[in-house]
C-alpha cells in the first residue's frame, strides 16, 4: 500500500474547513491544481466555501455527522472527480484508517503512509518506538508517591490539551483521571489516557521535518511555550534560545531519529518538552501531518510546506525552487545531513473567540466587523469575515497572524501593532490578551514557559468583559460614542433635518447618553457639540475627531444595525465596545436573582445538583459542552438550589436559564 502518486494531480479535496482549508486552497491556485470544498450546515457561508473551484453539501452540524464521517468525505471526492485528498489538521488528518479508505479508493493521500500515522497515533506505544529510537522520554513510576508530583493525565488519542489534566494531589488522580477520559472519548472516541511527569517551567520545542525519497529534511525549531489551557497560542521560529548550542543540536537529531524510525514520508512535527533548568529534554508525540503553527517556519525558510506535500504525494523529491532556496540557505547540504538555516524571526498568534476573562469561554454569534490590516511582512490567515457567524459546532479559532522581521523583538512589536489596528466587532477575542502578551517584557526577553501565562499576569491587566466588574472606560471613547450615536439619530431623521442635534431654546440642563458602563453628558446647539474637558472638533454617524490639550484623536464608531445596544469604538488607544441602555425594559426580559444563565449555546452533559440542595460558592452545579470543550457553570454564592429547569443531555441556548440559586441569609 502506498500513499504516493505517479502523475500529477489535477484536482485535490480537502476534507477539513475554515482556516485551513483556505489554506490549502491558496497553494494549490498558485500550482493549477483544482479545489474541491466539503462544508457543513453552520459553514455553509464561510469564505473557503466560495473559494473552491467544487463544493459538497454534508447535511449536518456535527463534526460525527460531517467532517468525521469518511465514506461521505471519499464520496464527496468521487462524485467531483478529485484525484487526491488532503485532509488539514485535527478531525480525520491523524486517522490511518481513513488514509487507508482514501487509498483503497484508488485516492492519493497527501499525507504520511497509514503505518507512520499508526504507529505514532497511540501516545503509549509511540513512547516504546522513540525508547527503541533512543529518543528521550518522560515517563512516570506505575506507583506515583507525593515525591512525584505534579502529574499530568493525558489522552492517548489526543491533542490540542483536551483529555489534559494537571494532578496535583493523589487524592485527586482517580477523578483527573476520569475527567480527562470522558473529554478524550467525547474529542477523540477514544479514552484511552496515561500519566507522566508534569513539568512546572518546561518550554514547549518542536522540530519541522519532512520525509521524501531523498531523506528526512529537518526545518529548525518551533516556541510553542505560550499556552492556556495546554493549547498554543503564540508559537515562534526559531524558538528563543536554548540552554546551550549543544542541547539544540541533541534536539534536531532526536527529530531526524524519530521520523526515520517510522520510514515518515510528508510534513510533520517533533514535539518535545525542555527542561531548561536540567539542560534536557523529553519526546512528548509526533504529529503527522501539517501543524496550526506551520507558516512560522514557511516564513523563516522562504518555502511552501504544503507544496512540499504535494511534492512528496505526486513522487517527487523536493522540487528545484525549494531545493535553490535550501542551497543559498544551508549550512550543510550534504545528503546525509538536509539541514538548512532560518532567516529573520517569525511570531505566530491565534486570534480566537474566547474570554480570557472569563476563564477562555469561548464565544459564538456574528462577526460584525473583522478587519485585520494587511502590511509588509505580515500574513493572515483566516476562517472567517466580516458578516461570518462562529458556530458552537467547532473550534473558537478565527484566525492566524504572523509577523516576520529580522529581530524577535521586531517580530514582536509588528505583530502587536497590527493586531491592536484590528477592527473586530461583534464577539468578545483574545485579541487584547495577544498584544498584551506580545509586549510584555519577559516575552521579549525570551523568558517563556509552559505557564507563562499564568506566572506574569498577562490576565489580570485585562479589561473584563463582565459589566458589573470591569473598569469604566475611557471617558474619551465613551464621548466619542455619545455624539456619533446623536448624528446617527440626525441622520435618520425625516423632518426637520436642518435643526441641530439636541437644539433647545432655553437650555435648562445636558443631554445624557446612558451606557451599562458609564453616563455622558453633552450640550447640542448651533455651536456644534459642547462636552466639558473636551472640543468635539468634527463629528459624523461613523467617525468623531476630539482634541484634549491641543491633541486631535480620531474614533472610528460603528454600531452592528438599528436593533443593537452595542456601540464599538475604535481608536490609537484600542477597541472599547459600549452597551447602550435601552429607554424601556420590558419586564419578560429580567431573570430572578440567582439565575445561572448559559453561557453558550451547548449540550448539559452533567446535572451536579438536585432541586433543595445546598451548595457553597463555586461549587459545580451543571457541566456543558460546546467547542469541543467542556464548561462548569458553578454557584455563584452559597445558598440552596430553588431550580433546576434542564436535563442532562438537554441542548441550551446562550442566556438560557439553567438553574436559580438562592442565597442562604448570614
Amino acid at each position: 500500500m502506498t500513499t504516493i502518486g505517479t502523475t500529477p494531480l489535477q484536482r485535490v479535496l480537502v476534507a477539513n474547513r475554515a482556516e485551513i482549508a483556505s489554506r490549502v486552497f491558496r497553494t494549490c491556485r498558485s500550482l493549477g491544481i483544482e479545489t474541491v470544498a466539503i462544508h457543513s450546515d453552520a459553514d455553509a457561508e464561510l469564505p473557503y466555501v466560495r473559494e473552491a473551484d467544487h463544493v459538497v453539501h454534508l447535511p449536518g452540524n456535527a463534526p460525527t455527522d460531517t467532517y468525521l464521517r469518511a465514506d461521505l468525505v471519499i464520496d464527496a471526492a468521487r462524485r467531483t472527480g478529485a484525484d487526491a485528498v488532503h485532509p488539514g489538521y485535527g478531525f480525520l488528518s491523524e486517522n490511518a484508517e481513513f488514509a487507508r479508505a482514501v487509498i483503497d479508493a484508488g485516492l492519493v493521500w497527501i499525507g504520511p503512509r497509514p503505518e507512520s500515522i499508526e504507529a505514532m497515533g497511540s501516545k503509549i506505544g509511540a513512547k516504546q518506538l522513540m525508547r527503541d529510537a533512543g529518543v528521550p522520554l518522560l515517563e512516570a513510576p506505575e506507583q506515583p508517591t507525593e515525591a512525584d508530583l505534579p502529574l499530568i493525565v493525558k489522552a492517548s488519542a489526543g491533542g490540542g490539551g483536551r483529555g489534559m489534566r494537571i494532578v496535583r494531589s493523589l487524592a485527586e488522580l482517580p477523578s483527573e483521571i476520569e475527567k480527562a477520559a470522558a473529554e478524550a472519548v467525547s474529542a477523540f472516541g477514544d479514552g484511552t489516557v496515561f500519566v507522566e511527569p508534569y513539568i512546572e517551567r518546561g518550554r514547549h520545542v518542536e522540530v519541522q521535518v519532512v520525509g521524501t525519497r531523498d531523506g528526512v529534511l529537518v526545518l529548525g525549531t518551533r516556541d510553542c511555550s505560550v499556552q492556556r489551557r495546554h493549547q498554543k497560542v503564540v508559537e515562534e521560529a526559531p524558538g528563543p534560545a536554548l540552554p546551550s548550542v549543544a542541547l539544540e543540536e541533541q534536539l534536531l537529531d532526536a527529530a531526524r531519529r524519530a521520523a526515520e524510525a517510522i520510514d515518515y514520508w510528508g510534513a510533520g512535527t517533533v514535539e518535545f518538552l525542555v527542561d531548561s533548568e536540567r539542560d534536557r529534554f523529553y519526546f512528548l508525540e509526533m504529529n503527522t501531518r501539517l501543524q496550526v503553527e506551520h507558516p512560522v517556519t514557511e516564513a523563516v525558510f522562504g518555502i511552501d510546506l504544503v507544496e512540499m506535500q504535494l511534492d512528496v504525494a505526486e513522487g517527487h523529491g523536493f522540487s528545484d525552487l525549494v531545493l535553490e532556496e535550501m542551497e543559498k540557505r544551508s549550512e550543510d547540504t550534504s545528503e546525509d545531513r538536509m539541514a538548512a538555516r532560518p532567516v529573520g524571526h517569525a511570531i505566530e498568534v491565534r486570534l480566537y473567540a474566547e474570554d480570557p476573562s472569563a476563564d477562555y469561554q469561548p464565544q459564538s454569534g456574528v462577526l460584525t466587523t473583522f478587519e485585520i490590516p494587511r502590511e509588509d511582512g505580515v500574513r493572515v490567515d483566516a476562517g472567517f469575515e466580516t458578516g461570518s457567524e462562529v458556530s458552537t459546532h467547532y473550534d473558537a479559532m478565527l484566525a492566524k497572524v504572523v509577523a516576520h522581521a529580522p529581530t524577535r523583538r521586531a517580530a514582536a512589536r509588528k505583530l502587536a501593532g497590527v493586531l491592536s489596528r484590528a477592527r473586530i466587532h461583534g464577539l468578545v477575542t483574545n485579541r487584547d490578551l495577544l498584544v498584551a502578551i506580545l509586549r510584555d517584557q519577559k516575552f521579549l526577553a525570551g523568558d517563556v514557559s509552559t505557564q507563562f501565562i499564568e506566572s506574569s499576569g498577562v490576565v489580570s491587566g485585562l479589561p473584563r468583559s463582565d459589566s458589573e466588574l470591569a473598569p469604566q472606560p475611557p471617558r474619551d471613547a465613551a464621548v466619542a460614542a455619545a455624539i456619533a450615536l446623536a448624528e446617527q439619530t440626525r441622520a435618520r431623521r425625516t423632518v426637520q433635518r436642518g435643526i441641530p442635534v439636541a437644539w433647545r431654546n432655553v437650555t435648562s440642563q445636558p443631554q445624557r447618553t446612558l451606557f451599562e458602563q458609564c453616563t455622558v453628558e453633552w450640550f447640542g446647539g448651533r455651536d456644534g457639540y459642547i462636552v466639558e474637558g473636551l472640543a468635539v472638533v468634527s463629528a459624523s454617524p461613523d467617525r468623531v475627531v476630539l482634541e484634549t490639550d491641543g491633541v486631535r484623536t480620531s474614533y472610528e464608531v460603528s454600531v452592528p444595525g438599528h436593533d443593537s445596544y452595542d456601540v464599538n469604538v475604535d481608536s490609537p488607544r484600542g477597541h472599547v465596545r459600549l452597551t447602550r441602555v435601552p429607554r424601556f425594559v420590558d419586564p419578560a426580559d429580567a431573570v430572578a436573582s440567582g439565575s445561572l444563565l448559559a453561557p453558550m449555546p451547548g449540550t448539559v452533559v452533567r446535572v451536579a445538583v438536585e432541586t433543595g440542595q445546598t451548595v457553597e460558592a463555586g461549587e459545580p452545579v451543571l457541566v456543558l459542552e460546546a467547542m469541543k470543550m467542556q464548561h462548569t457553570v458553578s454557584a455563584p454564592y452559597a445558598g440552596v438550589v430553588a431550580e433546576i429547569n434542564v436535563k442532562t443531555g438537554a441542548q441550551v441556548a446562550s442566556g438560557e436559564v439553567l438553574a436559580v440559586v438562592e442565597g442562604v441569609e448570614a
